[in-house]
């Protein structure tokens, strides 16, 4: 499995925050109040990070420490996919807010910030899902076995094949 990669979060993130400007206006088109998220969004993705740090503890130090409990490589797994696909909901989620907040700010008179500080926290949250779901991600990652390097003609040490 693949590391996620740094262009599919900025694409999520775009897309989120296409469709989050495009459902504001939307409403406020049809003479609907602006779409604000709950208070508990942000807390809820913070939550869920921490989550997958937790969860990619053991992993990380079965693989530094040899007296610590096996860990199944099913279970790797699917914490490293958990993870992975948290980083994209953050992005998503946190595009999301931040179009939103960009919709908001792009009206000619701005409201006061009480009425969208619940968006701008979203962001925060969905952010700090992502750096908390890629670290985890990370911590699930296998070392390369040092036959692996030196058989990848990519890795700095390998010698060439003519």
């Amino acid at each position: 499995m693949k590391r996620t990669s740094a262009v599919t979060l900025v694409v999520c993130a775009i897309v989120g925050a296409a469709a989050g400007f495009l459902l504001d206006l939307m409403r406020t088109s049809m003479g609907q109040p602006s779409f604000v998220p709950s208070v508990m969004l942000p807390i809820l993705l913070v939550v869920l990070g921490l989550a997958c740090l937790a969860f990619a503890w053991p992993i990380r130090r079965a693989m530094r420490d040899r007296r610590a409990p096996r860990v199944s490589p099913f279970r790797a797994v699917r914490i490293a996919v958990l993870a992975k696909a948290s980083s994209l909901l953050g992005c998503l989620v946190g595009g999301f807010a931040l179009g939103l907040v960009a919709f908001v700010l792009t009206r000619p008179v701005v409201p006061g910030i009480g009425s969208w500080q619940e968006a701008i926290a979203t962001v925060i949250g969905g952010a700090v899902l992502v750096i908390l779901a890629l670290v985890a991600e990370h911590m699930c990652t296998l070392p390369k076995d040092p036959d692996e390097r030196e058989s990848d003609p990519a890795s700095p040490g390998a010698e060439p094949e003519f």
